[in-house]
């Protein structure tokens, strides 16, 4: 399955920035990223950068993550400036944002995990522990949860959901999620002996739980429509 084409006669995606804190699998993000630009109208450029000057030059912006909330959050202010430059330009300029895994979950108020850590504050709620109630045959689902599960996809579909069916198959590896305050930023869930928030998203920001780079061809679709979205 092909990604999405950029929608004619809109300017092209000149550059994707995938910010470099110390967390995350880069490597696979940044060759998925690579593949998926090269099906887009106008080949952006993916670029790999923990300099904030490079989001001045960047249109889409995107945040992986893996690890614990509070660590990855650390990270993130440890590169300094960065804080500053994505709040500028995701929040302020609205430039279309992706955040992958933990990246998604520091788009929340606060992480709950062995402390109360606060979040960037871009969208309501807060991450918690998953507490599955039981599995399928009864017993106690493993935590985290890992491996491919299926997306139950809220409607209207989000765009960059787009071509994505629900019910298809995605990669995750978590043990924690975003309870999002309001229903209405909840563009997918999962199920893993209870609802578990699989995407969100609200103006020019999504975020993942799966990690779309190793989720195959939805993945793939989900991260060509990405940088073909123009909020």
């Amino acid at each position: 399955m092909s990604p999405a084409p950029a929608e004619p006669g809109r300017d092209a995606i000149m550059t994707v920035a995938i910010i470099d804190y110390g967390s995350g699998n880069l490597r696979s993000a940044a060759k998925a990223f690579a593949w998926a630009a090269a099906r887009v109208d106008g080949t952006p450029e993916v670029v790999v950068t923990s300099d904030p000057d490079a989001l001045q030059r960047a249109d889409h912006i995107v945040l992986p993550g893996v690890g614990a909330f509070a660590d990855c959050m650390a990270g993130l202010r440890g590169v300094d400036g960065m804080r500053e430059a994505l709040e500028h330009h995701v929040i302020g300029a609205g430039k279309p944002f992706l955040g992958i895994c933990v990246g998604m979950q520091l788009m929340a108020d606060s992480g709950h995990e062995h402390e109360v850590t606060p979040g960037l504050g871009w969208l309501s709620g807060r991450v918690v522990a998953l507490d599955p109630a039981s599995d399928r045959d009864g017993k106690r689902l493993k935590i985290p949860h890992m491996g491919w599960n299926q997306l139950a996809i809220e409607k209207p579909e989000h765009p960059v959901l787009a071509g994505v069916e629900s019910g298809s198959y995605v990669y995750f590896v978590h043990g924690f999620h975003l309870v999002a305050n309001s229903s209405g930023d909840v563009k997918a869930t999962t199920d893993h002996g209870q609802a578990v928030t699989a995407m969100v998203g609200r103006d020019n920001i999504v975020g993942t739980q799966f990690h779309p780079e190793k989720s195959q061809a939805p993945g793939l679709r989900l991260i060509g429509n990405f940088l073909a979205w123009r909020p």
